[in-house]
């Protein structure tokens, strides 16, 4: 079976819905250990993915560590849908 191209943004995107599913799960049932090793795992690999897009493509959020202090360049990338 061959290998699909993956999109990057398709991929951070399903990664944080699947976090934000296992954070409402976990609000429920805080002692299920594999669901809390499940939310683990998924974090980092969201925080690896967003990391890729954002080298790659430019910021996902205009606020917090998006860029530095000293130019104002959110407006000025593609925006991600454009990509």
């Amino acid at each position: 079976m061959a290998k699909q191209n993956v999109n990057p943004l398709q991929t951070v995107q399903e990664l944080g819905f699947a976090l934000v599913e296992m954070n409402l799960y976990l609000d429920t049932h805080p002692d299920d250990a594999n669901a809390l090793t499940v939310f683990n795992d998924l974090a980092t690999r969201y925080a690896t993915s967003r990391c890729n897009y954002e080298a790659q493509y430019g910021p996902l959020i205009n606020f917090g560590t998006s860029g530095p202090a000293s130019s104002w360049a959110w407006a000025q990338e593609p925006w991600p849908w454009q990509v």
